[in-house]
């Protein structure tokens, strides 16, 4: 195959459309910009309706001058299969096409993939050069969707890592992606029936394990600082000076305070789903809602502290949220700022 290939594909609204890939995927937009395509926000380029009467023998032509291969496919455009399900779905969602025309783009999108399924191995061994995310923004959900490897009509469609929880990849909590029919009504069903529901239940279960992770790190370290407190000795037997207790005091709110954010931002989540609409234990609902209290509680220091109100008695005013920062979109996350 040719360091740089144009696939032409139809598309219900454009006509024909052209997607460009390749190590040297900047020899098949010269060739498509000389041929009279141009080019969408999604990376996609589209034959203007006013347009020069350009042929698929012209464009062959002017490919093969820019050592730029041109290939049809069969398949309707990706863009419009990923809308014709999204409108079929429960909820708001919105289908984009995205464009991964380097296969080093591709790579990038390995440690999102929250599968463990055929879409995260195709992802890692496969050449998938555009796709279609599609976002329930909503519920936070979004989908990547891709033609299936080796075969003509199906689709395969599974998740990115859910904000919060960007350790993707490799987690054993993820769901496991589906294949999807090329007929938008049984996709759009096999996906409300059997892909969601699996994804929301790998959600709880990832958000479960996490807090129940911090909790257990924040309780061990606990255990030692207050055996250090009591003994006033360092583990070595060393004399703990009254500086030093206070310094390892003031390190053990802090990293406490930094683990505890996980649970201000997971809690309110699990505290709704484990709350019954009538419980026999009403016991068990006044502690949820004191539960749901003390997260509230904790989400307005959180904000206070990062928007410069109250200080902290610990470091935490500056790691308030000293984690690395999630881009502000998916699609911004994994393929952005690209070279034209």
């Amino acid at each position: 195959m040719s360091e740089a290939q144009i696939v032409l594909t139809h598309s219900r609204e454009s006509g024909i459309v052209a997607i460009a890939s390749g190590e040297q995927y900047p020899w098949a937009h010269t060739a498509l910009a000389e041929s009279g395509f141009q080019r969408d926000d999604d990376g996609v380029w589209h034959l203007p309706a006013d347009g020069t009467q350009t042929t698929v023998v012209d464009l062959v032509t002017c490919a093969k001058r820019h050592r730029a291969s041109v290939h049809t496919r069969s398949r309707r455009f990706i863009g419009d299969a990923a809308r014709d399900l999204a409108r079929l779905l429960p909820g708001q969602w919105h289908a984009s096409v995205e464009i991964y025309a380097h296969p080093a783009w591709q790579e990038d999108l390995v440690p999102w993939i929250w599968d463990s399924g055929e879409l995260g191995r195709a992802v890692q061994s496969e050449r998938i050069p555009y796709a279609a995310v599609l976002t329930d923004a909503a519920q936070g959900t979004t989908l990547l969707f891709v033609e299936r490897p080796g075969r003509q009509l199906d689709y395969l469609v599974g998740a990115f890592s859910p904000e919060g929880l960007e350790e993707g990849y490799g987690d054993p909590h993820a769901p496991r992606s589906i294949v999807l029919p090329p007929i938008p009504g049984r996709a759009a069903q096999a996906l409300t029936d059997r892909y969601l529901p699996a994804y929301e239940q790998a959600v709880h279960a990832r958000q479960t394990a996490a807090i129940a992770a911090v909790l257990a790190d924040i309780r061990s370290e606990h255990d030692t600082w207050q055996a250090m407190n009591a003994s006033g000795r360092y583990s070595d037997a060393t004399p703990l000076s009254a500086a030093a207790l206070g310094a390892s005091t003031e390190l053990f709110l802090d990293h406490a305070w930094r683990r505890f954010l996980t649970v201000v931002d997971h809690a309110p989540t699990l505290l709704d789903r484990c709350r019954p609409a009538n419980s026999p234990w009403p016991d068990d609902a006044a502690a949820l809602s004191r539960l749901a209290d003390a997260v509230i509680d904790a989400e307005a220091l959180v904000d206070e502290i990062v928007h410069g109100g109250v200080p902290c008695q610990s470091r935490s005013a500056e790691h308030a949220r000293g984690r690395p920062s999630r881009p502000g979109s998916p699609t911004a996350k994994r393929s952005c700022a690209r070279p034209a």
